[in-house]
């Protein structure tokens, strides 16, 4: 592997572990920083989808105790019933809808113009949600009702969009139906652990035809890069949002996605 595309999927591996689990879009970071390195080719595309994986492994790694409670105690203790329960209540919208527009979606929305627009338009949201006082009803993620799970659900379909960002639409929608910050950022993780694994598994099985040794060693890369990246991540957000809101993110997204719009549309294109 030539040094330079090795230094290209690390780099790309990197910015999916700093931006799955923050409100800023992962898919639309990724489909933005691989045009500018110039990896995009069919295998590109692949690669953007499966190393998510090593994002979510660092979830199932740091949560690990607690994973292991609710699948260990899951017909025994009525706490993680329901919360396996309300997993599943919010794993179906998003899993049922990307199932069944998979391939317009990856054909029509996966381009720089559309993460740009969703970018801004989710960093509105964010203002408008954080200016609201939401009475915080559910103090943990384990204590979520099945309501808010839909609603987490429901919201969660606006993410199939690149550029809108899972973790920001189910962190958002958990907060508009009374979780707290913290609750709601864990639900999220849990929840990413399912659809994460169904859509990187379903694009592997779609694209079986580009898997060979180099295609794996290459997304292995990008893979490892992801998880340790994450790591790092996860832990911070977590001690971030106990004492702020996200304001910031939403900046950052209405910035970020005004200068790529002008980038893209004026003057690249």
């Amino acid at each position: 592997m030539e040094f330079i595309l090795f230094f290209k999927l690390v780099f790309l591996g990197i910015i999916e572990g700093l931006t799955e689990f923050l409100p800023i879009s992962s898919t639309g970071h990724l489909i933005v920083f691989a045009d500018i390195v110039g990896f995009n080719d069919k295998i590109a595309a692949l690669f953007e989808i499966v190393i998510q994986l090593g994002a979510i492994l660092a979830v199932v790694w740091l949560y690990r105790k607690k994973i292991f409670s609710l699948i260990s105690n899951i017909f025994s203790d009525v706490k993680s019933f329901n919360f396996s329960v309300n997993l599943f209540i919010a794993f179906l919208p998003a899993s049922i809808v990307g199932f069944l527009f998979h391939d317009i979606i990856k054909g029509f929305l996966f381009n720089p113009v559309t993460v740009s627009v969703a970018l801004v338009v989710g960093g509105v949201a964010i203002l408008f949600i954080e200016s609201r006082k939401i009475e915080e009803k559910t103090k943990e993620a384990l204590e979520i009702n099945k309501k808010s799970a839909l609603i987490v659900g429901l919201s969660q379909i606006l993410s199939l969009i690149p550029g809108v960002s899972r973790a920001g639409a189910t962190i958002m929608g958990g907060v508009c139906s009374g979780l707290s910050r913290k609750a709601a950022a864990e639900f999220s993780f849990f929840l990413a652990i399912p659809i994460m694994f169904a859509a990187s598994f379903y694009d592997l099985y779609k694209n079986a035809d580009l898997l060979n040794m180099n295609s794996f060693l290459i997304i292995a890369v990008g893979f490892v890069a992801a998880f340790i990246s994450a790591i790092v991540v996860i832990k911070w957000f977590i001690k971030f949002i106990s004492s702020n809101n996200f304001k910031i993110f939403g900046w950052y997204r209405i910035i970020f996605g005004i200068a790529l719009f002008i980038f893209y549309y004026f003057i690249k294109g």
